[in-house]
């Protein structure tokens, strides 16, 4: 049976009509960085993160199957709290951010040993342009937390890092960027269950997919609050993020085959959104750098990113570049000396600001930017030492062009990049297909880029 709970009729009603705004510059510059977005990155708090991540330790245990009724112990008086803190950035905003809950009642199964209610908490910051408002990002992290017994319900889980430091961010992202527009729409959520598994994630990927939402990009923050490994090794300017290649089906589609065949396995969706990331990372100087594993995720491990990845969705997850795995999952204990337990104390929450304005930015970036141009091809009907490449008009009002980028079959990023204008077909001449990889990306006239899109080689279009 399912449970909802709302502080509306349902999510949907949390979307509303906006009219449109955009601005105007001759020449756009992609590599230049929108100086309204490095503002808006500077706003971004070490100590709102902090005191965030300390309340939500306060709850004892966010453990899924805790208590619901207390107003300061469990799960129950944290989501709670959360939707409190939503409320309030949407004052801050003007009304403009819009919180609700969304849930049900998950019956017994696995992890989950009676009828329990997963409850997401969601705010959602609806873009002010008409033709891109039905674009949807979304930023999440999970406010459940967990001990060595993941049946455990009551024993004290701080879940300092794992995952209060996800929740900081979707937090502190909401309070700041809800002070400014942007073309498209963003969802901030904090999801519950991911530790019994992904029920709140999945949840809203169903949801998503149930009512056709043109969800763009999703990121995960998971683990985002230590620079530090067990054997003290520090790295406090790298952040990595998982993406997906082809994905592990026993059927692969069409698509995945054909990216195969042309040599595009380093280019699904997912990779792509990655190349975007590490770009507004360095565009908009956050001081640190994207370490992109062409992974879903690490070994034995999982997060709610891949729940939408399984519904199509281009989906990352941000998680920090060395981990201590006496601070994750386990019961907060002494044992020689060594202090095991999530807890606040071992979180650099400067670290975990700089993560956040890594995701803020790209955020901020791509809900700025055109959508993706649609149906990319490349013409392979004859042979040449030239390349064409062709794809369908964008249709948003400030759109500037499309800039083709390249790059050999051995890097990982980017190297050359040229911008083309508003035609929808280019000829780079004497740059061979045979021994390049290509993208397309949309421009708008400020300079905002969307992530590219691979082309497919096409004979007569």
């Amino acid at each position: 049976m399912k449970y909802r709970l709302v502080c509306m009729s349902t999510i949907t009603a949390l979307f509303l009509v906006s009219c449109s705004s955009s601005r105007a510059q001759d020449k756009p510059n992609p590599a230049k960085a929108d100086p309204v977005i490095g503002k808006m990155l500077t706003q971004i708090s070490a100590d709102s993160i902090k005191a965030n991540i300390l309340k939500l330790v306060s709850f004892n245990t966010r453990q899924t199957l805790s208590d619901t009724l207390s107003n300061t112990t469990g799960i129950g008086a944290a989501r709670r709290w959360i939707y409190s803190k939503f409320e309030q950035y949407g004052r801050e905003s003007g009304g403009r951010l819009k919180v609700g809950y969304e849930g049900y009642v998950q019956q017994p199964e696995g992890r989950i040993d009676r009828p329990t209610k997963i409850v997401d908490v969601i705010a959602v910051l609806h873009g002010s342009q008409t033709e891109a408002s039905n674009r949807i990002y979304i930023v999440s992290g999970h406010y459940d937390s967990r001990v060595t017994d993941i049946m455990n319900r009551t024993s004290e889980a701080p879940g300092a890092d794992d995952d209060g430091s996800g929740t900081a961010a979707s937090l502190e992202m909401a309070r700041v960027m809800s002070r400014y527009h942007f073309d498209a729409t963003i969802i901030f959520a904090a999801v519950a269950g991911e530790e019994q598994g992904l029920y709140g994630s999945t949840h809203l990927a169903d949801i998503a997919r149930k009512k056709n939402w043109d969800v763009a990009a999703m990121f995960t923050n998971d683990i985002i609050g230590s620079p530090a490994a067990d054997n003290g090794t520090r790295d406090p300017n790298t952040v990595r993020v998982f993406a997906q290649g082809i994905p592990p089906k026993k059927e692969l589609s069409d698509y995945d085959r054909m990216l195969l065949r042309t040599g595009g396995e380093n280019d699904t969706p997912p990779r792509e959104l990655a190349r975007e990331i590490m770009f507004a990372a360095k565009k908009y100087d956050t001081g640190m750098n994207v370490m992109m594993i062409y992974r879903n995720d690490r070994y034995l491990r999982g997060g709610d990113h891949m729940p939408f990845l399984a519904k199509g969705y281009p989906a990352v997850r941000f998680t920090e570049t060395h981990e201590d795995f006496r601070h994750q999952h386990q019961d907060v204990r002494l044992v020689n000396g060594v202090q095991y337990g999530d807890l606040p104390g071992f979180v650099d929450y400067k670290y975990v600001a700089r993560v956040t304005r890594v995701n803020a930015a790209a955020l901020a970036e791509m809900a700025s930017a055109p959508a993706r141009p649609a149906n990319p091809g490349m013409d392979v009907s004859k042979l040449t030492n030239s390349t064409t490449l062709l794809w369908n008009a964008n249709h948003e009002p400030d759109l500037a062009g499309y800039r083709i980028v390249w790059r050999r079959t051995t890097s990982p990023g980017w190297q050359h990049s040229k911008f083309v204008g508003k035609d929808t077909t280019y000829t780079l001449k004497d740059i061979s297909k045979d021994n390049y990889l290509f993208g397309i990306q949309s421009v708008d006239n400020n300079g905002h880029v969307s992530p590219a899109v691979y082309p497919l080689p096409v004979f007569n279009r």
